[in-house]
């Protein structure tokens, strides 16, 4: 949508068909019985990705919708091992399901940023908020690193967080 546009329910549903392709799966975790979720994941089954499904409460109408996902056959998600295990053979590639733990031979030289990582984290922060999976992206720094840097800035008060994984100088 051009800038400025005033966003409407009935956009939603072309936006997310364009993510959904763009995907090779789509997690939903919470949708009521009538949700635009629901429909993200119809799309996504039409375009021929796989749909995964955070089972909920049978008693919370908040997961009727995942609920009835799953009965369909979408694929059940209490971890990432879950999704792991479906997208890995799609991709032909090794996944790991989480980040490797450092060995106990040398466990604080992998957690510590090198000299110049730090400098480098930070010259791609400013003060309009970045994903901070794209800082790790585009620092090629790992995630505990990011994670490292990143709380060290707001404990020194320069960095804020925002909604939606979002992050920025102050």
């Amino acid at each position: 949508m051009p800038f400025g546009w005033e966003p409407r329910g009935r956009d939603f549903p072309r936006r997310n068909r364009l993510i959904s392709g763009l995907s090779l799966g789509v997690v939903i975790v919470e949708a009521a019985k009538r949700s635009g979720s629901l429909i993200t994941a119809r799309l996504a089954l039409e375009q021929g990705r796989e749909v995964f499904a955070v089972p909920g409460s049978p008693l919370d109408p908040r997961a009727e919708g995942t609920n009835g996902l799953i009965k369909q056959g979408a694929t059940p998600v209490t971890e990432t091992a879950d999704i792991v295990s479906v997208l890995q053979p799609i991709m032909g590639i090794e996944l790991p399901a989480r980040e490797p733990e450092p060995s106990d031979d040398g466990a604080r030289q992998d957690v510590e940023p090198a000299p110049d990582e730090r400098s480098r984290i930070v010259a791609l922060l400013s003060p309009t908020p970045v994903l901070i999976d794209d800082l790790i992206r585009l620092s090629r720094s790992s995630p505990r690193v990011m994670r490292m840097v990143l709380l060290e800035l707001e404990i020194a008060g320069r960095l804020e967080r925002h909604g939606g994984g979002m992050v920025s100088l102050v």
